[in-house]
């Protein structure tokens, strides 16, 4: 891509009951698979497997009632003499590159949000609404310039205006600590150290848990090395 100028940037979550699902799949699948080929130590999963996931499969990804996926939208910006019309939200998510993306995972029920004590992740409330983030994703040759930041701010958005079922939010992430740059980022957000996690837990938080080794793993699944951060907002 050019540089920043050279493009507009647009935040959508995607329409579950959009007629251009199909569409919206197999540009999420583009963007998914591009991400597993460029950073594959971001992601628990691997180029290969996903690879051979069926149009179904990311359709269903899109779909799943307990999903909500965001993803960014780059799009050459015309010269202002020329720039005529508008257009509407589901032509600019078809037609325009996807660059980012970021998914929503709940509302989740204390049970899946609570975490062994040795975790040091404080216990959920009855009286909050909880969901984790994960697999937020730019493209390489997109960093630098905002979008994550703006990705989640439309996540938090959506959060506090779309649902109404609770005043009080619970937002959390799991993420690896030595990436010292995604940390500083969502500390610039408000997200707040909460304790860590292993990677069975992080896998099982994030709706993955048939990843995890019916024998446990080993220390692999279960050092106690990832970070728990959570964000509170209210509505």
């Amino acid at each position: 891509m050019g540089s920043s100028t050279d493009y507009d940037y647009s935040y959508f979550r995607i329409p579950k009951e959009s007629p251009d699902i199909a569409s919206y799949a197999e540009k999420y699948k583009q963007l998914r698979l591009a991400a597993l080929r460029l950073s594959p130590t971001s992601f628990s999963s691997t180029y290969e497997i996903e690879a051979t996931f069926s149009d179904e499969t990311w359709g269903a990804r899109l779909t799943a009632p307990e999903k909500q996926t965001f993803i960014c939208v780059a799009r050459p910006r015309a010269p202002a003499a020329t720039a005529a019309g508008t257009t509407n939200d589901q032509c600019e998510i078809v037609s325009g590159e996807w660059v980012a993306q970021v998914t929503l995972l709940g509302p989740l029920s204390m049970v899946d949000f609570n975490l062994p004590e040795e975790s040091g992740q404080p216990a959920g409330s009855e009286d909050e609404e909880r969901w984790q983030m994960l697999s937020l994703y730019t493209l390489p040759a997109n960093r630098g310039r905002g979008i994550a930041k703006e990705l989640c701010r439309e996540v938090f958005r959506y959060l506090v205006t779309a649902r109404q079922e609770a005043d009080a939010i619970r937002v959390r992430i799991m993420v690896k600590p030595e990436n010292q740059a995604t940390v500083s980022m969502y500390r610039s957000l408000g997200f707040v150290d909460a304790g860590r996690c292993t990677l069975a837990e992080a896998l099982r938080a994030n709706g993955d848990g048939n990843m995890v080794p019916s024998d446990g793993g080993g220390e692999k699944f279960n050092k106690r090395g990832g970070l728990i951060m959570t964000l509170s907002l209210r509505r």
